[in-house]
């Protein structure tokens, strides 16, 4: 598209004219930016499949939609009938089958499933059940408050305070990052969106043997008839919300690695807030769920369990939702970059947002900053400047003058 001020060729994505600084973005839509996956959906939505399946947005995302529905309810009602077994199976691998059969779909791995299944879901699996055994069977989850005259207070208990709003989420974090960072440091897999995905895939295999381990009795016990709360936390806290935080956080952290342009991070300051911020949903989650378990009857401790770890999930899948479409704005930024660049050149990028600049921008196209102030653009050696010799002085007399003089009389 064009300008409508100076009239020059501007990227379709580009918020900003790269030449007169001018806002492209109508002023009745600026507050309500388009997803760039889904555009008919604004980046702040709490739409879950076109987040956390971002290659499915465009296609057929209702079948996935679908498949989350059936499997929840179908969990549901294997617990009302007293298959609590089975009711824990399908709330474990709901998610995971599902998410899995999206990669599969979408061929996210560039036809290496092995990798990908083996540290982003299996390693992740095994280690999480190795831990989630360790935490529930050998720490002292029975450490109770006491008053200060030293009697015992019925309420949160300390120690099972600490291990399950602390020490869990922060081990439990650096566990699901092990695999999704071998696998993003990898040239083939080093763009933002696999991050994302490979983050996805380990959160929600960690969520799933957390889950058979921590209800393994529920698993082995048969038919029992199961009580209402029983049902609900077992599929929407267990099925649901737990899978969903603990692979979007770690999406997030993973995103940070992989990072913007080509290549990947690595290691930076970005990458450890990241991690700062998933470790802080999980302990956010943890510790809101175990305090609201002992606030009023059971029914309404569960309720607001479950609004809980809602407000926690939405906040997550808003900032996914950001990472992901600035991610897209700044690929197809670099892809007109270098569509209107020499051929091989380095690209600027602004020192505001870290988009890429189009060659000669005065303005940032993506947030309209001054890059004569704010730009990184590499800096180019000046022109070499070529002025005419001015012949030397000639003096009266001389053999030059001479020679001239001799040179006309001949």
């Amino acid at each position: 598209m064009d300008c409508s001020r100076c009239h020059s060729a501007v990227p379709d994505v580009a918020h900003f004219c790269h030449r007169c600084g001018l806002d492209l973005v109508p002023g009745d839509t600026r507050g309500q930016r388009r997803f760039a996956l889904a555009p008919d959906e604004p980046v702040a939505s709490f739409a879950i499949v076109s987040t956390i399946m971002p290659k499915e947005a465009g296609r057929h995302p209702q079948t996935y939609r679908t498949a989350f529905t059936i499997t929840l309810v179908a969990a549901l009602v294997a617990a009302i009938f007293g298959a609590l077994p089975i009711a824990v199976l399908i709330a474990a691998f709901a998610i995971p089958i599902v998410y899995i059969t999206y990669l599969y779909d979408v061929n996210l791995w560039e036809d290496e499933p092995l990798p990908v299944v083996g540290l982003a879901f299996a390693l992740t699996g095994l280690v999480a059940a190795l831990f989630t055994a360790l935490w529930t069977n050998g720490l002292p989850l029975t450490a109770t408050l006491r008053a200060p005259d030293g009697t015992l207070l019925s309420g949160p208990q300390w120690g099972a305070f600490l291990i399950f709003a602390i020490l869990v989420p922060v081990v439990g974090e650096l566990i699901r990052q092990v695999g999704p960072v071998l696998l993003a440091s990898r040239p083939a897999f080093d763009d933002l969106m696999d991050g994302v995905t490979f983050g996805i895939v380990s959160g929600v295999a960690y969520a799933c043997f957390d889950t058979l381990v921590r209800h393994w009795a529920l698993l082995t016990g048969g038919i029992v008839e199961a009580q209402p709360a029983q049902l609900a936390s077992l599929v929407f806290l267990e099925g649901f919300i737990k899978p969903l935080v603990m692979g979007t956080a770690t999406g997030l952290a993973v995103a940070e690695f992989s990072g913007l342009g080509r290549g990947y991070d690595g290691f930076t300051s970005r990458y450890v807030g990241g991690v700062g911020l998933a470790v802080g949903a999980n302990i956010l989650l943890n510790t809101g769920t175990y305090l609201l378990s002992w606030v009023g009857s059971q029914s309404l401790s569960l309720v607001l369990q479950v609004v809980w770890g809602l407000l926690v999930l939405g906040v997550l899948l808003l900032r996914l939702r950001t990472v992901l479409h600035t991610g897209l704005l700044e690929g197809a930024l670099e892809a007109a970059a270098r569509t209107d660049g020499a051929s091989g050149t380095d690209l600027g990028f602004c020192a505001r947002c870290e988009m890429p600049l189009l060659p000669g921008s005065a303005f940032c196209s993506a947030c309209g900053v001054a890059t004569r102030a704010w730009s990184k653009l590499p800096a180019e050696p000046a022109e070499p400047v070529t002025v005419p010799a001015s012949p030397p002085p000639t003096e009266p007399g001389s053999d030059a003058g001479g020679d001239a003089e001799s040179e006309d009389a001949k």
